[in-house]
């Protein structure tokens, strides 16, 4: 059993592919459960644990596969189809990520390392929102269980250790730093 994590992120894709792929977290469960009983076989590579990871800036799938490289063919096909995505476009903008590189990747998210701002602190809590709809959707065993609980671990020390967390904002607030730079004071702006 390997893990792989098959995604794309605000670096791989634009914002018109990023929604499309997104996946609403009312139905993250439900996917959950398709993606498994497809994939839980040979020809799917045998995929019997699975999370995804659905934000605004990146949508990942977090899965343990007896073998990795049908899976992640088997991934990217059940995204296209889910999202009614051409194929070739989905592979254009995505990336693969086996074993160990799936781990270094999910503590890099988590600590905010990977952001579209850097050190933004929201994503630790989309995870674990993920983490916690994959558990329920029956998704999570050994392995993507002890992934997530290193990953959790490893950004809360990332976060007291260093200063990432210091000067991190959302997306929202960079924008209006941005603005107030340019415009001066906002208090009295309508929008």
């Amino acid at each position: 059993m390997q893990l792989l994590t098959v995604g794309l992120n605000h670096s791989t894709a634009p914002l018109a592919v990023r929604e499309r792929v997104a996946f609403l977290a009312d139905d993250v469960g439900a996917t959950i459960r398709r993606l498994r009983e497809r994939l839980n076989e040979p020809a799917g590579g045998g995929v019997s644990e699975a999370a995804i990871v659905s934000t605004c800036n990146r949508t990942e799938l977090y899965c343990a596969a007896e073998e990795p490289d049908l899976a992640q063919r088997a991934l990217h096909e059940f995204v296209a189809s889910e999202k009614r995505l051409d194929l070739d476009e989905l592979h254009r903008h995505s990336y693969v990520l086996p074993h160990v590189d799936a781990v270094r990747h999910a503590f890099r998210v988590a600590s905010g390392l990977d952001s579209m701002v850097l050190g933004e602190p929201q994503i630790l809590g989309q995870m674990k929102e993920a983490e916690k709809l994959a558990r329920s959707a029956g998704g999570l065993g050994l392995m993507l269980n002890h992934l997530f609980q290193r990953t959790f671990a490893v950004a809360k020390e990332v976060r007291t250790t260093t200063e990432i967390g210091t000067q991190s904002v959302s997306m929202a607030a960079a924008a209006v730093r941005v603005a107030r730079k340019i415009f001066g004071e906002l208090s009295g702006s309508h929008v």
